[in-house]
């Protein structure tokens, strides 16, 4: 075989694994190699104006496809620049594969020489370094592997130098495919299904919370079925809302953003089981949500703790769609049937259950509790929901009844406001349509606006809202509530209309909620992404904050 350099040799190890789509910041340190993937390999790669939001794309598009996303950057600041995306990508156990380059082995200084694997471990990533071409394989084979299998970003670190060096006759590579484990889904066990059924008895006020694990599990119809038999409301987690809006008995999302009669109905309930939900702080709000309940757990990877609380009473190992399954058989057989909540005059409260409180709004905004609904009424429900971060992120969250959870991804598991407009190009690259809606604060969607050129170079087509309060919303409510001035982050509305036209795309100001059918048809007819600029009234507060600021007087 004639002796080829390392970056043709690596290029072609990602194509076997499976990579056909790659996010980059091309540098002094990852040129090579991504040109040869591009140009040789015909590896779809996307540019992107900032390494962080490359590494953000790569993590979105890993987590609506399931196979591992690859971003790429060069060595020294390109790869510091990716921190928050990295951590992000740890927290939400998001399989990623970072290939970052390397300072030059043979130099004796380099201005950019940074050691990048302590700072990829502090993010909880892994980091894998190539040393010698003789290994180079077996690294890359073990960098997907981890990130395949154990859900997790990995960085594959590469010396500049060392990726032009010769490799003569390379071997046939072996993908992590032919050795990564076979992924078993665990079988529940009798034992543990007998607990929880004699839990279940002696429960009155019973409450389900179906996580992501239910979802990609198909459990929906067992976990309805589980609930009708000993009486149960259902809720979901942030990541699979929507699941049960067709439920009568349905609270929507648990946690922070739950509702008054859901808060209500947790703060009574004495059994809550959570099925595929790793219940995190955000679900159990703390663990205030539900302080009388004794907690079950039925997961395929339970833990003990979670964000530094203990997750449950008791745990069972198995998938969901089995687990619950198990439970509803052997309560048939006990002939279980239980009322609990789910009486005529409850339906009645949770029907009735909406968000009322009153908010003067200056001319010219909007409330946004109305301005997502509206939106909610115009765009078709087969349209993929990425939603947004900070204060506004609640309202997207809970006024979009109707929509599947598979439509819907919001990524916030770092806290970080500004990986929104990167996380929803990540979305329009897998899903290769124009059927995707970003709606997102204007101080997040600013943070990295220079990817709106990333979205017209590459005739990405997806549309953007901006809730556009002029400040940064989150903060302006606890000022205010710690008796501070908000004035240090009150900004102005932005004309995003205006800037999204210097983009070259399309923008739009809206001036009336009755505008939005004529202007969503004109989008259709168009065939560029477009941002619709929403001024909203910043004195609206979340239930969230609302309930928060509730708890501090007492």
């Amino acid at each position: 075989m004639t002796d080829r350099r390392l970056h043709d040799v690596l290029a072609d190890a990602f194509v076997a694994e499976g990579v056909d789509t790659h996010f980059a910041l091309l540098g002094d340190a990852n040129m090579h190699w991504a040109t040869v993937m591009a140009e040789q390999h015909q590896v779809r790669t996307i540019h992107a104006r900032h390494e962080h939001c490359a590494c953000a794309m790569a993590t979105a598009y890993a987590h609506v496809t399931g196979r591992v996303g690859v971003a790429s950057v060069t060595h020294g600041p390109g790869f510091t620049q990716t921190m928050t995306a990295l951590a992000t990508a740890a927290r939400g156990e998001i399989p990623l594969l970072l290939f970052a380059g390397e300072t030059p082995t043979t130099n004796t200084w380099t201005l950019q020489h940074i050691d990048q694997a302590p700072l990829a471990r502090a993010c909880g990533a892994e980091y894998i370094q190539i040393q010698s071409v003789k290994h180079a394989l077996d690294r890359v084979r073990e960098a997907f592997s981890i990130a395949r299998y154990e859900h997790k970003p990995v960085v594959l670190g590469v010396p500049s130098d060392l990726q032009r060096a010769l490799v003569p006759d390379a071997p046939a590579y072996v993908p992590s495919t032919a050795i990564v484990p076979h992924a078993e889904s665990p079988a529940p066990d009798a034992e543990s299904v007998n607990t929880i059924v004699k839990m279940i008895e002696k429960a009155e006020r019973p409450i389900i919370i179906a996580g992501r694990g239910a979802v990609l599990a198909d459990a929906k119809a067992e976990v309805r079925a589980l609930a009708e038999k000993i009486g149960a409301a259902l809720a979901t987690t942030l990541p699979s809302r929507g699941l049960f809006d067709d439920d009568a008995y349905g609270l929507g999302i648990a946690g922070g953003w739950a509702s008054e009669i859901a808060g209500e109905l947790f703060a009574q309930s004495d059994l809550v089981i959570a099925i595929g939900a790793s219940l995190t702080g955000h679900t159990t709000h703390g663990g205030k949500l539900f302080p009388k309940a004794r907690i079950v757990q039925v997961d395929s990877h339970p833990r003990a703790m979670k964000h530094s609380r203990r997750v449950a009473d008791y745990h069972m190992r198995s998938d969901a769609k089995a687990g619950v399954a198990a439970i509803n058989k052997l309560l048939a057989e006990r002939k279980v049937s239980r009322t609990g909540l789910r009486t005529p005059e409850m339906k009645r409260r949770i029907g009735q259950s909406v968000d009322t409180a009153e908010y003067p709004i200056p001319p010219g905004t909007f409330d946004p509790r109305l301005a997502v609904q509206a939106l909610n009424r115009v765009i078709p429900k087969d349209w993929f929901v990425v939603g947004g971060s900070g204060h506004n992120a609640y309202f997207a969250a809970t006024n979009m009844p109707g929509r599947p959870p598979e439509l819907y991804s919001n990524i916030r598991d770092f806290g970080a406001i500004g990986s929104n407009l990167a996380h929803a190009i990540g979305i329009a690259v897998a899903r290769n349509d124009r059927k995707v809606l970003l709606i997102d604060g204007d101080g997040s969607l600013l943070m990295h606006i220079q990817e709106l050129e990333t979205i017209a170079r590459h005739n990405l087509k997806m549309l953007i809202v901006t809730l556009n309060d002029g400040a940064y919303g989150s903060e302006v409510h606890k000022l205010r509530h710690d008796g501070f001035s908000d004035k240090e982050v009150q900004f102005g509305r932005t004309d995003f209309a205006s800037m999204a036209q210097g983009f070259q795309l399309r923008g739009k100001k809206v001036t009336d909620l009755g505008q939005l059918d004529a202007m969503f048809a004109d989008h259709m007819q168009g065939n560029q992404a477009e941002i619709w600029d929403v001024p909203i009234s910043g004195d609206v507060l979340s239930l969230q904050f609302r309930r928060e600021q509730t708890e501090k007087k007492h």
